[in-house]
């Protein structure tokens, strides 16, 4: 991997929400996975789920960012201009949910910049964050950052500095900084706290559905006074204990699956108990935090 230059941002604090805006067929690395031409045949809920995720972060004035799939934005383009409408940012995650350590340099480069182009037309606006698929960046993609700068974005929010099942890169910095050796790219890595001498997450997709709320509220108040800004994320359809299932062995199943029904309940208590701002509007905090450290 690159150097990172770790500069981390001296701001008053806040948490950051995001939304991975996929499907309930869009899980990673199994073999049930549907591929992508029959994605269009199966049943999809992202609109109904995503709408009243929209309708959550409106009841707590919330503004988030939404990481859009690019195939998703393509067929529900009203999704995306919602979204903006209500005053939320807009970013790509990838078009056909790859993971980047398997799709190497060119598929992804392709793949970068074709989601871009589709949020950026339908949107009206830059397109300025990018989040990998399953935060798949890993010591075997050092051309990660510097394809999604050459792509045109700002900031990334990929890196998870633990162990992960696609991956992870557990030396990696913690608070948001600039990546060595690139222009002016951003990294907001996923937030992790230590808990029993190594580094846990808790604060999204399964870790937020598997731990109880009072645990996840406690590391939640560990990390700011870390003064760290906390990154929160979900998918539509972890708010659906409804949506179909796919096959799968039970250690997935149980990953994918557990306490669907705890999500909105969490989400409410959470959106209640902080403030919460999007990556686009705390980056400049981190940009001038660099420029002062540089």
């Amino acid at each position: 991997m690159p150097e990172i230059a770790s500069h981390p941002a001296s701001a008053p604090l806040a948490c950051i929400f995001s939304v991975d805006v996929e499907d309930w067929f869009h899980i990673l690395d199994v073999p049930s996975t549907p591929a992508m031409a029959e994605w269009d045949r199966l049943p999809s809920r992202v609109e109904r789920n995503f709408h009243r995720l929209l309708d959550l972060f409106s009841e707590y004035e919330a503004k988030v960012t939404c990481f859009f799939l690019g195939w998703v934005a393509e067929r529900y383009p009203g999704l995306v201009r919602e979204a903006v409408e209500r005053g939320h940012e807009i970013a790509s995650h990838g078009y056909a949910h790859q993971l980047v350590s398997h799709a190497g340099c060119e598929d992804f480069r392709r793949d970068a910049r074709r989601s871009r182009d589709i949020l950026e037309q339908i949107a009206g606006a830059p397109v300025m964050g990018f989040r990998a698929p399953g935060f798949s960046v890993v010591g075997e993609t050092p051309w990660f950052f510097q394809e999604l700068e050459a792509a045109g974005y700002r900031y990334d929010s990929s890196v998870f500095p633990a162990a992960h099942g696609h991956g992870g890169l557990r030396a990696a910095c913690r608070v948001p900084h600039r990546i060595a050796g690139t222009e002016r790219l951003v990294e907001f890595p996923i937030t992790v706290a230590d808990t029993f001498g190594r580094p846990m997450c808790f604060f999204g997709g399964g870790y937020l559905r598997l731990f109880p709320l009072g645990v996840i509220l406690h590391k939640s108040r560990q990390v700011l006074r870390e003064q760290r800004p906390l990154v929160y994320y979900v998918h539509p359809r972890e708010i659906d204990p409804e949506h179909p299932r796919l096959s799968m062995n039970w250690k997935r199943s149980f990953k994918s699956y557990v306490n669907l029904s705890q999500t909105e309940r969490k989400l409410r208590v959470i959106l209640r108990a902080f403030p919460m701002t999007t990556f686009r509007d705390y980056l400049p905090r981190v940009q001038q935090s660099a420029a002062l450290a540089s």
